[in-house]
This record gives C-alpha cells, sequence and structure tokens, in this order.
C-alpha cells in the first residue's frame, strides 16, 4: 500500500520525500541540540517541503485534467477523481513530515524552554 502511495503520487514525490528527509533531520537536530539559530533552518525546510509537495500536487491536477478529455465521456468522471486523488499524495505526503518533524523539534522547544527557565531562576553571581 506505501509503495502505491508513492508511485501514484508521481515524479513530485521525489522531491518531496528529499526535502521531507532533510526536514526529519533538522527537526532531530532541533530536538538533540535545542538551540534558537536552528529555527531558520527548521522553518525553511517545512516551507521548501510543502511548497514541493503542493508543486507536485498541482502538476498532478494539471496532467489529469490535460488528458482526461481524451478518455471516453462515460469514464471521463472517474478518471479525473483517480487522478486528483493520486495527485494529492504529494500534498500528504509534504504534511506527514510536517507534522513528524514539528512534533519532534517541539521536544527541542520544550527542552529550551525548561533551560531558559532555570537559567533565568538562578541567583546572579555577583563577583
Amino acid at each position: 500500500m506505501v509503495r502505491n502511495f508513492f508511485l501514484d503520487g508521481g515524479f513530485g514525490m521525489y522531491p518531496t520525500t528529499l526535502f521531507g528527509l532533510l526536514l526529519l533531520a533538522a527537526g532531530v537536530a532541533c530536538a538533540v541540540l535545542p538551540e534558537r539559530r536552528l529555527v531558520p533552518l527548521l522553518v525553511s525546510l517545512a516551507v521548501v517541503t510543502l511548497g514541493s509537495g503542493a508543486l507536485g500536487c498541482v502538476a498532478g491536477f494539471i496532467t489529469t485534467f490535460r488528458y482526461v478529455e481524451k478518455v471516453e465521456a462515460a469514464r471521463q468522471h472517474a478518471i479525473a477523481l483517480l487522478g486528483i486523488s493520486e495527485s494529492l499524495n504529494n500534498l500528504e505526503l509534504a504534511l506527514i513530515f510536517l507534522v513528524l518533524a514539528t512534533l519532534i523539534a517541539s521536544v527541542g522547544a520544550l527542552r529550551l524552554a525548561l533551560k531558559t527557565r532555570a537559567a533565568a531562576s538562578q541567583p546572579a553571581n555577583p563577583a
């Protein structure tokens, strides 16, 4: 089923997967080493992953609409729905990566917040 999900999505699944894996790696980096300087990387990879999924989805829609007229009229509706559902796999994959990476990175955000709170509650050392 996963294989069909990937293959049905078409070529757009490849860049979405690449950017999504980079996004997951950035999420893990943020969880392991919670630093504010990693946030722009995480955000930019999230935008690229979502953009890649949306681009693959739109490209699939265009292909579906271009070729659906070549099918006999009785089957056009079914073929159009099938093409649209397959095209949406790109967007679904991007959203899966976004949710997973955000959950992982939120561990780092929590650790950073706790570290900041602990540092603020420490009394200052007069020298």
